[in-house]
């Protein structure tokens, strides 16, 4: 079993910066992996922000490209989501994941998930 724990949220004004972080208590795969962020709005679907894979290839969704870059510190077991020029529309509880083995990175593929942080932008 893997356990994720996210911290850094919290509350910023418009256009400020966060960094969250996720540890996770062990990989089970170093050589295949996905790790990613999600958000989700109440009643909204939960979304992807961004993902990494094991070659250190990223996917940002589109609205906060440019903002957000993520990162993994595999001596560390972490995940990292560094996110700047923060807006209200980025107001959402965020959730880290991962997902070992090959195979593809979608939203049903991650098998292990965080319990989630909040992050509040006010403008």
């Amino acid at each position: 079993q893997v356990q994720l724990v996210e911290s850094g949220g919290g509350s910023v004004q418009a256009g400020g910066s966060l960094r969250l972080a996720c540890s996770a208590s062990r990989y089970t795969d170093y050589r295949y992996y996905c790790l990613g962020w999600f958000r989700q709005v109440p009643g909204q679907e939960r979304e992807g922000v961004a993902a990494i894979r094991q070659n250190d290839i990223t996917n940002v969704a589109d609205s906060v490209k440019g903002r957000f870059t993520i990162s993994a510190d595999n001596t560390k077991n972490t995940l990292y989501l560094q996110m700047n020029s923060l807006k209200p529309e980025d107001t959402a509880m965020y959730y880290c994941a991962a997902k070992f083995g090959g195979g593809g990175c979608g939203i049903y593929e991650y098998n292990y998930w965080g319990q989630g942080t909040q992050v509040t932008v006010s403008s």
